[in-house]
């Protein structure tokens, strides 16, 4: 079964909002069978939002959409749909009740705008919302099925597993998408597609895609299949493959983040890590801290921004700052050294660059970063030239550090807690 899916909602087409809704709708339509064959954001006038409804059940079974169902003026959708297919708005007597009980809840009065929520077309079933005043819709008009959702994530979220899975799980046919993945770090998007070309081309019946971001690249494996066995065993075999051929670079094959990674091998080797950053200002640590639990191995950072809380904070000799510069390979190893020496970390990391967009020489240009980490082996540094914005380089510089701390168990020995190999 194909779906298409329709946001509605001119502040969408503004630099100002994103969907995130077709993401989650996707996720969970793919999981049923359902394979997502076109997204549209649409405004929020009745014109467009008819005409976009008319498009897709054209070209599709099913048409979900969210967005549209408030009270106010410019929320359309339900006018544009029931126009559509024919259907005389209706207002619901137990939808108004259940909207004026969800005011009464919160100590307020219904505003007769609200009334406009309850009106529901002819023939529709209505999708009760746990979190919002707004009930969706589903309608059917021949073997087309037209779902409304409302546009809150939260109430969409919760609306489409109590509602709308169930149903779709009924009609939907044995046919289910598979899927592997593979994320690689610091390598080129390229370098990756070069090593696995030759592999993926071989399994036609596999779609292959190639994601990169700075510094994280993801490859999907999918196959849509009735015999679940036989395509997992194909994705198994492809994945397998793929990831020998990259090497080293694959940090995950299970969608799990790098700073996921990292604290599962610091948890593994009962390991702790510091950092003492300068031009990441504190984003490995903000990283590595997503991660709940990361308290048992993550000690902290110090955001040694200026020359003087090197020295202060982290014991880098002023010497050395004034003879190789802040931005050196010498610094950000004492980075290292002293955030481990000062925190009694099993690894110490130090990070120190230039990102720009100012601040550049020739000798040493806005891109330029070094990373250090200190531990149970001789401390490691790589001096790197990062191209892009601050944002982008700030961003791969942290990719690479955390990276430098997966590939340190890899090629490191084993540790204890102390640091001592």
């Amino acid at each position: 079964m194909k779906a298409e899916i329709i946001a509605v909602g001119s502040e969408l087409l503004t630099p100002d909002r994103l969907d995130t809704n077709s993401l989650f709708l996707t996720a969970h339509l793919n999981r049923l069978g359902i394979e997502v064959v076109r997204k549209t954001v649409v405004s929020d006038s009745l014109d467009d939002i008819r005409n976009a409804f008319r498009e897709a059940l054209d070209r599709a079974e099913i048409v979900i959409s969210s967005g549209g169902l408030g009270p106010t003026q410019d929320d359309r959708t339900r006018d544009a749909v029931s126009r559509l297919l024919g259907r005389r708005l209706e207002l619901n007597d137990s939808v108004l009740r259940d909207i004026e009980q969800r005011f009464r809840q919160f100590g307020r009065k219904m505003a007769e705008i609200n009334k406009r929520q309850a009106m529901v077309p002819e023939g529709a079933t209505i999708l009760e919302n746990s979190r919002g005043t707004a009930p969706g819709l589903w309608l059917e008009s021949g073997e087309r099925i037209v779902i409304l959702l409302p546009g809150p994530p939260r109430e969409l979220q919760a609306m489409f597993e109590t509602e709308v899975e169930k149903r779709l799980a009924r009609r939907t046919p044995a046919v289910r998408l598979h899927h592997r993945q593979l994320r690689v770090a610091a390598m080129p998007e390229s370098e990756v597609d070069q090593r696995i070309a030759p592999i993926y081309t071989a399994y036609p019946e596999v779609e292959t895609t190639v994601l990169a971001a700075p510094g994280d690249i993801e490859v999907h494996f999918r196959i849509w299949s009735a015999d679940a066995v036989a395509a997992d065993h194909r994705l198994e075999e492809l994945q397998q493959r793929a990831a020998l051929a990259i090497g080293a670079s694959v940090y995950s094959k299970d969608g799990q983040t790098l700073e996921e990674v990292v604290g599962r091998e610091l948890m593994l080797h009962q390991a702790t890590l510091a950092v003492a950053e300068s031009c990441t200002g504190g984003l490995v640590a903000e990283r590595v801290t997503r991660v709940a639990g990361s308290s048992a191995y993550f000690l902290g950072s110090v955001v040694c921004y200026s020359n003087e809380l090197k020295i202060v904070m982290v014991d880098v000799p002023a010497d050395l700052i004034a003879s190789r510069g802040a931005v050196s390979s010498e610094v950000a190893v004492a980075l290292a050294e002293g955030i481990r020496r000062r925190t009694g970390a099993t690894i110490g990391a130090g990070i120190t660059g230039i990102a720009g967009p100012s601040g550049g020489t020739p000798e040493k240009p806005v891109g330029t970063v070094h990373i250090a980490l200190a531990g149970a082996t001789p401390t490691r540094e790589r001096e790197l030239h990062l191209t892009g914005d601050r944002e982008r380089v700030r961003w791969q510089a942290a990719q690479i550090a955390l990276d430098m701390v997966r590939r340190y168990f890899l090629e490191g020995p084993s540790l204890r807690a102390n640091g001592k190999g």
